[in-house]
């Protein structure tokens, strides 16, 4: 009995995850990467309009005329260059009043910058490097991305939880323990800082169309790592990380640079 039910247990995974990479497989822009994604355009976008639409009605918007003009400027020219590769976007861009030194893309075009981080992109083109990497993520289906996993990460874990039933439930517990820290911990944060990477590399390319020095990536990130050391920050033990270090960042850039360059427009 107990073979024929793993025979039947494992027909079942693999005729599951012969689905997944008939039915969920996107390739990424830019880079080609084949990713899993289960999560239909329209629903991911639907998404993002309605969090930005609450998310400006929670957040204050900056009045600083300076600093929406730069937004705007720098945006809509990264937008231009995205082309196919974000179809039926619908470009917005706010600048967000918080200390905090971030920015954001949402699916549909969405995109925000916090005014806690234009010290830092310092100029235009520091800008450029912000906004292009996170339209990257947004290009790149990222966030859908993250969904797929947790989902395939949940059917795995209920797939262990079945092929365990019958084991001493001191067992069953120790190996659904291991399983949840495993992906949590280890797995997704690892991809997660192979989104990261992907969307700087995007970003580099999409900041070059647009007419910008790829070199401005570099320094902006050089800057930020600056930024990270004096508040304390980047102290995370690399394999924990969601994001590549500032020095993984900075190499990676610069080994880049030379395709970024021979894709440069001039304004």
């Amino acid at each position: 009995m107990k073979i024929k039910y793993l025979r039947h247990l494992i027909l079942s995974v693999l005729f599951t995850a012969t689905i997944i990479l008939v039915t969920g497989c996107d390739t990424v822009p830019i880079t080609g990467r084949s990713q899993i994604n289960f999560i239909p355009a329209d629903q991911e976008m639907t998404l993002g309009l309605s969090s930005f639409e609450t998310l400006k009605k929670s957040t204050p918007i900056s009045k600083d005329a300076a600093a929406n003009a730069l937004v705007q400027k720098v945006g809509h020219r990264i937008a231009a260059v995205t082309g196919k590769d974000m179809p039926n976007a619908q470009w917005e861009f706010v600048v967000f009043e918080s200390k905090e030194a971030n920015a954001f893309c949402l699916p549909g075009g969405k995109v925000g910058v916090y005014t806690g981080i234009l010290p830092i992109t310092k100029d235009e083109a520091g800008l450029a490097t912000v906004i292009g990497h996170e339209v990257s993520h947004a290009v790149a289906k990222h966030g859908a991305e993250r969904m797929s996993e947790g989902m395939m990460a949940q059917f795995g874990g209920e797939l262990l939880g079945v092929a365990a039933s019958s084991a001493d439930p001191r067992w069953q517990a120790l190996l659904n323990s291991a399983y949840g820290i495993g992906a949590q911990d280890f797995v997704l944060p690892a991809h997660s800082r192979k989104q990261e990477s992907e969307a700087d590399h995007i970003g580099l390319i999409y900041m070059a169309r647009a007419g910008y020095d790829p070199e401005a990536a570099v320094q902006f990130w050089q800057r930020f790592s600056d930024f990270n050391k004096q508040n304390g920050s980047g102290n995370t033990p690399s394999f924990l990380r969601t994001h590549p270090t500032d020095e993984t960042r900075i190499q990676q850039l610069k080994s880049w640079l030379p395709e970024a360059k021979a894709q440069m427009k001039t304004q």
